[in-house]
C-alpha cells in the first residue's frame, strides 16, 4: 500500500515538470517585447512599439499628432452651432416640484437666481449682538432647573361658558379675563431662543400731500430711500376720511421694510448718531409694544434732517418738505419685557412706568 503511494506521488510531481502550468492559448495571447524580439523579422506584431513614447522629446514634423491638434476645428467645422442648453446650465425660472428632472440649485450657488453676493464685512452692530448683547441676554434671564424638575401646572387659558343657558351650547370658550387677546408664551431663555432683532419697518405718513400736491410725495420716498437704502412702497387711502383730509385712492403714506444688512446699518445710524442729536430727549416711553415683542417710536421733521444721507445734501431737499418717521423694531421676543432688555442693550433709553 505504501508503495502505491509513493509511485502515485512520483508521477504527479513528473507530470509538473512535463506539463507547464500556463495553458498554450494563455502563451499565444501574450505579446510582450520579449517575446516579439525573440520571434522571426515576419511575425513581429506592428502594434507593439519597440521604444517607449515618454522618453524622448516629440517629434514636431509635419505629421505629428501634437502639431495636427486643433481643438477649435471640429466645432468650426459644424455648419449649426449647439444650443446653449447643450453646454450652458440655466436655473429654471420656476420651481415644479421636487419630482422634476430640472432642479434649481441652491441658492447659495453662484448660478442660482436668488443668488445674492456677500456679506462682504459684518456690521458692527451684528458683531456686538453676537459678541456682546446675546451672552449678557442669557446670563441675566437664564433660570436653572436641576434635573427631574417639573414645573407647577398652570389653568387653562381658555374659560368654558358655564351655566344652565341654551346659548352656552357649542360655544368657542372664552378668552381670559381682563381682555379677549391672548398674549404668546414665554419661554425659558436658553442659547436656543436668544431675542434678537428679526427687521425694521420705516413708515412714514405724508400729511402735506393732502393739500400740498405730489411734490411731498416725492420728497418724502426720496429721502426714505437715502435713508434706508431701499425702494419705498407707497400706500394709498382706501376710504375718504373728512376730518383728516383724506380722499379716497390718494396717496398718504409709505413704508420700507428692513432685513440683514441694511437693519443693522440703518439702527445703527439710529442709535450713534440721530438719538443724541435730538434736543431734550428723554428717551422711548416704557409703555410702547404690542405684547408680542414689537416696539415702535416716532421721529419730527427735525430729527430726520439729522441723518448722515441728508444733512450732506441738505440743500436737495426742501426744509419744510422733510417727513416725519415711525419705526417699528420687531423682535423674535414674545413679550415686551425682553424686547426692552434687547433694545437696552442695543443702546435705546426707555422712561416712564414699565407697563409688562
Amino acid at each position: 500500500m505504501a508503495e502505491s503511494h509513493l509511485s502515485l506521488r512520483l508521477a504527479r510531481t513528473w507530470r509538473s515538470f512535463v506539463k507547464p502550468s500556463i495553458c498554450n492559448r494563455c502563451l499565444q495571447t501574450r505579446r510582450t517585447l520579449a517575446s516579439q524580439a525573440s520571434a522571426p523579422q515576419g511575425q513581429r506584431d506592428a502594434e507593439l512599439e519597440e521604444a517607449s513614447s515618454l522618453g524622448g522629446a516629440p517629434d514636431a514634423g509635419s505629421g505629428s499628432p501634437v502639431r495636427d491638434f486643433d481643438p477649435l476645428k471640429v466645432p468650426r467645422s459644424r455648419k449649426r452651432q449647439l444650443v446653449p442648453s447643450r453646454y450652458q446650465f440655466r436655473s429654471p425660472k420656476y420651481y415644479r416640484g421636487p419630482l422634476h428632472p430640472h432642479q434649481p440649485p441652491p441658492p447659495s450657488d453662484p448660478a442660482s437666481r436668488e443668488f445674492v453676493p456677500g456679506p462682504f464685512s459684518t456690521p458692527r452692530l451684528e458683531q456686538t449682538y453676537h459678541n456682546i448683547i446675546a451672552p449678557d441676554f442669557m446670563t441675566m434671564c437664564y433660570q436653572h432647573t436641576p434635573p427631574g424638575f417639573r414645573a407647577p401646572q398652570k389653568g387653562a387659558r381658555l374659560r368654558p361658558w358655564i351655566g344652565d343657558s341654551p346659548y352656552f351650547r357649542n360655544r368657542p370658550l372664552r378668552g381670559p379675563r381682563g381682555g379677549d387677546v391672548l398674549r404668546l408664551l414665554r419661554k425659558p431663555i436658553t442659547f436656543r431662543n436668544i431675542p434678537m432683532i428679526e427687521r425694521v419697518t420705516v413708515h412714514s405718513f405724508v400729511k402735506g400731500a393732502l393739500s400740498g400736491g405730489s411734490g411731498y410725495i416725492h420728497v418724502a420716498g426720496m429721502a426714505l430711500q437715502a435713508i434706508t437704502n431701499h425702494r419705498v412702497m407707497t400706500h394709498e387711502a382706501r376710504t375718504n376720511e373728512a376730518n383728516w383730509g383724506i380722499i379716497k385712492g390718494k396717496t398718504v403714506s409709505m413704508t420700507v421694510d428692513l432685513k440683514g444688512e441694511d437693519m443693522y446699518h440703518f439702527l445703527g445710524k439710529l442709535i450713534n448718531v440721530v438719538l443724541p442729536r435730538i434736543k431734550d430727549w428723554n428717551g422711548v416711553r416704557a409703555t410702547t409694544g404690542d405684547n408680542s415683542g414689537n416696539l415702535t417710536f416716532g421721529l419730527d421733521p427735525e430729527s430726520v434732517a439729522t441723518f448722515p444721507e441728508i444733512e450732506t445734501n441738505y440743500d436737495a431737499y426742501p426744509g419744510k418738505m422733510i417727513p416725519g418717521l415711525h419705526i417699528t423694531i420687531h423682535t423674535t421676543a414674545t413679550c415686551d419685557k425682553d424686547a426692552r432688555l434687547l433694545l437696552q442693550q442695543v443702546g435705546i433709553p426707555f422712561y416712564g412706568k414699565v407697563v409688562d
